[in-house]
């Protein structure tokens, strides 16, 4: 049953009491909300309404997830610091005698936000708040970038990817059971013995080469046995996504020899398993020196307001640029407002993500973004001449080609190749900076895209440019900020939980710059109202 807070005051509420907590911090702004941003009618379809035992008030919970994330604390410590941490008290407005809750009620009130899909409720009733209040616009300029997050699981090797994954589906057969041992083979007994009955790594010397390779065998046999008992239990969903998982590993990981044994395959398949707990988890990298196991967070944030519009994990291994138009679409119909310009570094500067944006169905969206300065200007592509309507190309020396062959994508757009002579190539004093083909001369290809990235590098060194460009170093502050409160730690494991810490992290990002322009437009009144007569202020009021 949806429980409430009381609206009658108590004699011992932390807020109406003499304490140390500043009016101007983010708790006491918080505590003076208390009841007006987050309410329990908001969530009342999540509750049974009629009967049972009333519920901790979704309100209080949802400012103590708040509080949580804000301070980066633990659910025990959460629950201790609603006990004991009077900042919190008053934040949450709790009367100093307030018995607290379990630790566990937080785990449930989180469960039940994901089952009923109101993982984006705080975060989208405070950029609700947000647009009444005057501090959002309609038309908005997004800063946007992505960082690292560590997953929630533990990485692991391909031997205990394996160990693990046999181990897990044969427990999820029922090979654990007395029962469903009966009558198995001496084979299949050598095998839940392995795995079942112990859960220890090998005791082998794990720095010699040919061990590695003889238990690697070991446990690609068992695999292979353990898929095979699979088979007669592939109608469970659980089973078919286990033996799914450990087939993957084996086709990914190990390259079989020709003397029949095994090895780890050189290499890393893009989507490889690195855990088996977290199965959404993936080696990535933020550049040729930084890697990481987990996720990539995309956020987007408002130019003027300085408000995150929108945060969303992507796939470690997935470009930046990749996420550019479902992120001005997820911020279109989520927020309600409309993008007019966006400001991305180079990862999201692509061709294609230009075009998208000029050809935005709801209205064209202007990409700030560089394009790549070529490292040789003499003989890069830009330094050709490309002329589309004769399908002709023209080399700084001057040599002249017609279009090669005429190529078509997906979408019938046309892409032209230009092949030039190598017997002239080789007399011009570029030859050995330019070609690197063994058998022709210089290539050029050309894409449906290159007008617009021809646009782009001469914008890019307009003054408009540079003065739009410098105000993208701010998301950079802004994720900083997010990772102050414990962005790169990431708590749960699956989408929905992940996508929930996320958006309630952002939320109280964002509570604290709601409380910042407030202030700032306080000041602004008590300044004007200083420099005007009484009677001008009332109609500026008014």
């Amino acid at each position: 049953m949806l429980g409430k807070r009381k609206a009658q005051a108590s004699l011992f509420d932390a807020i109406g009491l003499p304490h140390r907590v500043p009016a101007d911090s983010f708790y006491g702004r918080m505590g003076r909300l208390n009841g007006k941003l987050l309410r329990d009618d908001d969530l009342k379809e999540m509750y049974t309404l009629d009967n049972g035992r009333p519920s901790l008030p979704p309100s209080m919970m949802s400012g103590v997830l708040l509080l949580q994330f804000h301070d980066d604390v633990s659910d025990g410590e959460a629950v201790e610091r609603v006990l004991y941490d009077m900042r919190w008290k008053v934040a949450l407005n709790l009367p100093l005698d307030y018995a607290g809750f379990d630790p566990s009620s937080l785990s449930v009130f989180r469960t039940r936000l994901v089952k009923h899909h109101q993982e984006r409720y705080a975060f989208d009733r405070l950029l609700k708040v947000a647009r009444e209040e005057g501090f959002l616009a309609d038309k908005v300029t997004l800063l946007i970038d992505s960082t690292n997050a560590e997953g929630a699981g533990a990485t692991q090797d391909t031997y205990t990817l394996l160990r693990k994954g046999i181990r897990k589906l044969l427990k999820t057969m029922g090979y654990h059971l007395p029962g469903k041992r009966q009558g198995c083979s001496a084979e299949i007994e050598k095998l839940l013995a392995r795995y079942v009955d112990q859960d220890r790594k090998a005791e082998i010397d794990w720095s010699d080469v040919a061990v590695r390779n003889t238990q690697l065998k070991q446990l690609v046999a068992d695999s292979e046995a353990t898929l095979d008992l699979a088979l007669r239990q592939v109608e469970d969903p659980d089973v078919r996504s286990l033996g799914w998982m450990i087939s993957k590993i084996l086709g990914d990981d190990v390259e079989h020899t020709s003397d029949g044994g095994c090895k780890i395959g050189k290499g890393t398949a893009p989507d490889r398993f690195i855990s088996l707990y977290d199965g959404e988890m993936r080696h990535g990298r933020k550049s040729a020196s930084k890697k990481f196991d987990g996720h990539k967070v995309s956020t987007s944030m408002d130019q003027v307001s300085e408000l995150i519009l929108d945060i969303e994990d992507l796939a470690a291994p997935l470009g930046d640029g990749q996420d550019l138009l479902p992120a001005i679409t997820r911020v279109e119909e989520n927020v309600g407002v409309t993008v007019e310009r966006v400001l991305g570094d180079g990862a999201y500067g692509s061709g294609k993500n230009r075009a998208d944006c000029a050809e935005h169905p709801a209205n064209p969206v202007d990409l700030v973004s560089p394009v790549r300065r070529p490292l040789d200007p003499e003989i890069d592509k830009s330094a050709f001449q490309i002329d589309e309507q004769t399908e002709t190309a023209t080399c700084p020396k001057g040599q002249t080609v017609s279009a090669k062959r005429v190529e078509l994508d997906g979408k019938k757009r046309k892409a032209l190749n230009f092949v030039f002579d190598r017997s002239l190539c080789k007399k011009c004093p570029l030859f050995s900076r330019c070609v690197r083909s063994k058998a022709t001369g210089r290539t050029i290809s050309t894409s449906f895209f290159e007008n617009y990235l021809r646009e782009a590098r001469q914008r890019q060194e307009t003054e408009e440019f540079k003065r739009l460009y410098r105000l993208r170093p701010r998301i950079e502050g802004k994720q900083a900020e997010l990772v102050s409160h414990g962005l790169r730690q990431t708590r749960y494991i699956g989408k929905a939980k992940r996508r929930l810490q996320r958006l309630w992290l952002a939320t109280a990002i964002n509570l604290k710059r709601i409380f910042k322009l407030s202030e700032i437009r306080d000041n602004c009144l008590t300044a004007v109202s200083i420099a005007v007569p009484e009677v001008q202020m009332n109609a500026l009021m008014v």
